[in-house]
């Protein structure tokens, strides 16, 4: 079987290419983020004072390593955590107005870099694609709910598992 004939495969493929486009695009504009960050900060400003299990859950990110991801976030001031006034025992979010200013210059970069990502297709395309890419996914999470947040939702990100050295 050619892997070109492999839906598995091309998706990996797109998922390296988008990653890639993600991070030259924002390292181009002197940010030092990952998608998977991006991702954190944007359903954080959604969604002010969640916690990080509720963020891993949006995002769909493995929620035994959105902790790191959160970490950097917090390291960069980006976001502060605070103990929750309803549960002492959890954390709220929520982004700091430095994490606020970031995320708003990144904004138009990501939205643009959507454009990049998909560039070989035409306008009618790129919603097929986008319309029959949401279709699989809403698919595969109703399928999988009870094993849902292994995967990030935006474009660019990175792969939930995490191979030795590669940062969050």
């Amino acid at each position: 079987m050619d892997l070109l004939d492999m839906a598995g495969h091309l998706i990996r493929r797109m998922h390296q290419q988008s990653t890639q486009v993600f991070l030259q695009r924002t390292q181009a504009a002197g940010f030092d983020l990952t998608s998977v960050q991006f991702a954190a900060l944007d359903a954080i400003h959604a969604h002010p004072a969640t916690d990080q299990a509720r963020v891993a859950e949006m995002i769909a990110y493995d929620r035994a390593t959105i902790g790191g991801v959160i970490d950097r976030l917090e390291q960069k001031g980006w976001i502060r955590r605070v103990i929750s006034e309803r549960d002492r025992r959890s954390r709220e979010l929520s982004l700091t107005r430095e994490g606020e200013r970031i995320r708003s210059a990144l904004l138009p970069i990501v939205r643009d870099l959507q454009d990049e990502i998909l560039e070989p297709l035409s306008g009618a395309d790129r919603a097929c694609f986008l319309r029959l890419a949401r279709r699989v996914v809403r698919q595969q999470e109703s399928v999988n709910e009870p094993t849902a947040g292994t995967s990030d939702s935006f474009s660019g990100s990175e792969a939930p598992a995490r191979p030795a050295g590669r940062r969050r």
